[in-house]
């Protein structure tokens, strides 16, 4: 795989920003109509970005380098890279229309890019203290084929060595956060809420620096546990035990079973390649029933969450998409229909995540609901899903009979109509129309739901009653 490759998707471009304000104006930056003379090409991007004067920014990427990206942009930002690098990068990953392959430089760029690329050739040669290169003794020996062979060696090589390096600073990230949970901890948790939000953004802007995006997302979710009403102390020190067990598991990834290993690395950032994914994972193939689509944004990214239920295996999988700056993810399934295709899982202690290998035959409508089970069994096996992921956030339940029950003082629940269970509505579920269209679908019967279980509750997503009605 060429460097390029290592930066097709948002979450790999927006881990590259030096800070949030970054992101954010990068984000922002991510559409078409900001840009102007674009295109990708020897393991390069380039374009012109409209700014506040007559004359655009010039903006170029090197993607050719071993210690990562390389940019070089005519604004005055002193960041790196700079919004306007940012921008372009996540264009270049989320429309291939816009930033199109297979061009040449202009001049401006090819410029910077071939005085660049001979800097970092002298460098190397310095660094050699007699005789050719190995690439070049073997080329030499062995003749143009070993020669290729070399040079792929050499390449892998230095994907190794960007990935040690990263690895590096990641567990550097995950060190100094250890030192600040101690803080914290030390203090006491009364400080964590007169220190307010700040304190916490700044710290998650250095695990963005690390390069550990997962940790950043973790330690937003400690500065939010002030604000979240009665009760958060105990609710911060349990984001404080998850995130201190994350950053132990990161650091001590060596010791852990391969599975659980993959899960800590995902959760801390360390995403999977999906295309090498794809190429050396073994595919699933069912008749997969498309359970419910949702879309969730953040400011920055817009993320799709399609859910899936294979019926031979009976097996789940979570299909992730992202957008950049407000635009719509390119993925999408109609909800109700059923598709045969192959998944590839992505590796994890509970392997949920997937990718669309190959599809069979286009989406073809069918009537009948998944199986489901009650509210005990579905909590049994949410139990099981924590022991396995103690950071998963939601689990993907089909309850089948049961009542959805409005109550003035324990709020929404969804009743089981065989047992005297109850499983809450999370009050964080702010669809209350959807909520009012299940009551009116149920009409007071039971019904088969799916949707998301979490520590709060249960997020209903779809209902079938007889026939599937997507909320």
């Amino acid at each position: 795989m060429n460097s390029q490759g290592e930066f097709s998707t948002a979450e790999q471009v927006l881990a590259l920003a030096p800070d949030a304000a970054s992101r954010k104006a990068g984000s922002r930056l991510a559409a078409p109509g900001s840009w102007s003379g674009t295109g990708a090409g020897e393991c390069a991007v380039w374009g012109l970005c409209a700014g506040s004067g007559s004359t655009p920014y010039r903006t170029v990427v090197d993607l050719s380098g071993t210690d990562g990206p390389a940019s070089n942009c005519s604004c005055p930002s002193r960041k790196f890279p700079c919004k306007h690098a940012l921008g372009l990068l996540l264009l270049h990953a989320s429309d291939e229309e816009a930033v199109r392959a297979g061009g040449e430089p202009p001049d401006w760029a090819r410029t910077w890019l071939t005085g660049r690329r001979q800097r970092a050739a002298r460098t190397a040669t310095a660094t050699v203290t007699a005789g050719p290169s190995t690439v070049e003794a073997e080329a030499e020996a062995e003749g143009d084929g070993d020669a290729a062979a070399a040079g792929s060696s050499a390449g892998q090589a230095a994907a190794r060595r960007r990935a040690e390096q990263r690895a590096r600073r990641m567990a550097d990230g995950a060190r100094e956060l250890e030192d600040r949970l101690a803080d914290l901890l030390r203090s006491g948790l009364a400080s964590a809420d007169r220190g307010g939000y700040g304190q916490w953004e700044e710290t998650a802007a250095r695990m963005v620096d690390a390069q550990a995006p997962g940790l950043a997302a973790r330690v937003r979710e400690l500065a939010a546990a002030p604000a979240s009403g009665e009760g958060w102390p105990s609710r911060m020190l349990a984001e404080c035990a998850l995130l201190h067990t994350l950053n132990q598991g990161f650091l001590h990834l060596d010791g852990l079973p391969e599975p659980l290993a993959a899960t800590v690395r995902s959760r801390a950032g360390l995403t999977t390649d999906t295309a090498e994914l794809l190429a050396t994972g073994e595919p699933v193939r069912d008749d997969w029933l498309i359970l419910a689509q949702r879309d969730a944004e953040d400011g920055r990214l817009t993320t799709r969450r399609i859910w899936l239920h294979g019926r031979k295996t009976g097996r789940m999988a979570l299909l992730l998409s992202y957008g950049a700056a407000g635009r719509a993810p390119e993925l999408t399934l109609p909800v109700g229909l059923s598709l045969d295709a192959d998944l590839v899982y992505y590796p994890a202690a509970l392997p949920l995540r997937a990718a669309v290998a190959s599809r069979h035959a286009p989406p073809r409508t069918t009537g009948e609901p998944p199986p489901g089970t009650d509210v005990a069994t579905a909590l049994a096996r949410y139990g099981d899903a924590l022991r396995a992921d103690p950071w998963l956030d939601v689990w993907p339940v089909v309850l089948a009979d049961v009542i959805p029950a409005p109550d003035a003082e324990l709020g929404w629940q969804l009743a089981d109509a065989r047992t005297e269970a109850a499983l809450p509505v999370d009050p964080r579920c702010t669809d209350r129309t959807g909520l009012w269209q299940l009551l009116a679908v149920s009409g007071g019967e039971p019904v088969t739901v799916f949707g998301d279980c979490g520590h709060a509750g249960f997020t209903p997503l779809t209902t079938w009653a007889p026939e599937a009605v997507p909320l």
